[in-house]
């Protein structure tokens, strides 16, 4: 009995390892299949999200968002370039371009005439300088007054020159327009910093976009910027924070995927180059002030730093020599253009500046003398061509009038040409006895109507710019030399 049992036991034993030899030759052969398919599967998804990540990400460069590569050579350009083709939401990064924060300047016409070799002694890596805007009454494009002087002068003392442009357009038409004309004007200065669009005031009723919704505006503001980009330079767009929270007045989303943003936030602090504006949009370029202090600017400056730098100068686009331009004094002041013959009212001085503090008296005029008054400026100056130099006088001293003299005596008819009177209503009296006039003038003794008494009291009704005064008195108009009156205490 005992025999037969082990019989039995040993093959029980045997069949069992033959099943357990079949089952570890079909799990191995399993195994092995499943790790390469697992592989396979592995990688294809990798790949996958690789190539979604290339077409979807929004790769803000100046916000240090890319992957950490050790080399700069391992990024392929190409496929980048390819992807954009298919998605032109990626941003490429300069390769001159760097992770630094820079510190900045930019200026327009209103910061006057800089000295450009006291603002490179300041520590101000770069400027981003207006070089021209498009004006709300006509539509036109107009070149800033300086921009040629900034950018050449900028550029000659070391100093990283971007640009900007002030657009108000209203078609796509124009914004290209406006992109055209500006690579036009920067292609001979070598531009490193983006070139910028700026648009503002197109909530007020004498904007030219007064009323375009958010999404136009923001489809110009892209058609400029691609333009700029197809031409080689960095495009970016400048807005107040308030106007990016929340696409509040832009479409904030599609402007950051695609171009550098330049926010404006003034805090009530004081502000260091390792702080970032409070808005919490992804941002390249932070303006925190509008008063910012600058060696060799007498005005206040906007300043700003840049999440970004560049290794080395950008070369300009066309090698054409500049023709260096002096800065124009007057072109701080806005003149309106006429075309009008005037002469002094007696002699003023013509200065080579619309100022009396650093200008030069060239010559004079006279009255009978004529001049070809060109422009009345907003600073009470007029533009003249005289002699064939463009000169400069005070409006309040010239005249269309070339018979001012004769036409501004007082007579009988008219006793008040020629004098400004400044109205008023008072009581007053003679300090001593004094005549009163038919005409504010002492050549004629004819004219004399009676005379003012000290205690005697008239009502003063005007205080002309010639000395006199207009008096009412026994129910007539007359005329005293104000120095002779006084005026009546009320008790």
């Amino acid at each position: 009995m005992a025999k037969k049992k082990h019989v039995l036991y040993g093959i029980f034993m045997f069949f069992a390892i033959i099943i357990l030899l079949i089952i570890l030759f079909y799990a191995v052969k399993i195994l092995k299949n499943g790790i390469s398919s697992w592989n396979k599967s592995d990688m294809d998804l990798v790949n996958n999200e690789t190539d979604e990540g290339l077409e979807t990400e929004n790769y803000d460069l100046g916000e240090n968002s890319l992957p950490n590569y050790e080399n700069e050579d391992d990024i392929s350009t190409e496929i980048i370039d390819d992807t954009r083709k298919e998605n032109d939401q990626v941003k490429v990064k300069d390769p001159n371009e760097t992770d630094d924060i820079t510190f900045g300047i930019d200026v327009a016409k209103w910061q006057g005439i800089i000295d450009w070799e006291k603002v490179a002694a300041s520590d101000v890596d770069f400027a981003i300088i207006r070089v021209g805007y498009r004006a709300q009454a006509d539509g036109k494009i107009t070149e800033d007054p300086y921009a040629k002087y900034n950018l050449q002068q900028a550029q000659k003392h070391g100093i990283k020159l971007g640009a900007y442009f002030f657009s108000t357009a209203v078609s796509e038409k124009e914004a290209i327009e406006e992109a055209e004309w500006v690579v036009n004007f920067i292609a001979p200065y070598k531009i490193t910093y983006p070139v910028a669009y700026n648009c503002e005031g197109f909530n007020d009723p004498s904007s030219r976009q007064y009323g375009m919704n958010k999404e136009k505006r923001s489809k110009l503001a892209v058609s400029f910027l691609d333009y700029i980009e197809e031409k080689g330079y960095t495009p970016m767009f400048y807005a107040a924070r308030s106007e990016l929270e929340g696409s509040m007045e832009w479409d904030t989303d599609i402007l950051t995927e695609k171009y550098k943003i330049w926010v404006a936030h003034y805090p009530d602090y004081d502000v260091t180059a390792d702080m970032k504006s409070s808005y919490l949009g992804s941002h390249d370029m932070w303006q925190y002030t509008s008063k910012g202090s600058v060696a060799g600017i007498e005005n206040p400056v906007d300043l700003n730093f840049a999440y970004f730098g560049y290794k080395k100068e950008a070369e300009a686009k066309i090698d054409t020599p500049i023709e260096e331009v002096e800065a124009d004094p007057a072109a701080l002041f806005y003149f309106e253009e006429v075309n009008e013959k005037v002469t002094a009212k007696d002699v003023t001085n013509l200065r080579n500046q619309p100022n009396t503090d650093d200008s030069e008296v060239i010559s004079v005029l006279k009255y009978g003398d004529t001049a070809k008054r060109i422009g009345i400026g907003d600073n009470g100056w007029s533009k003249l061509e005289y002699k064939g130099e463009i000169l400069y006088a005070i409006s309040s001293y010239l005249t269309t009038d070339l018979n001012y003299q004769e036409n501004s005596k007082p007579t009988l008819e008219n006793p008040e040409a020629g004098i400004a009177f400044t109205e008023v209503e008072e009581k007053v009296t003679a300090k001593i006895k004094t005549n009163l006039r038919l005409v504010p003038s002492t050549d004629s003794d004819d004219t004399i109507v009676t005379s003012l008494k000290k205690g005697d009291t008239a009502i003063r009704t005007g205080i002309g710019s010639n000395g006199w005064s207009r008096v009412e008195y026994d129910g007539k108009t007359l005329y005293a030399v104000s120095n002779y009156l006084v005026l009546v205490e009320e008790e």
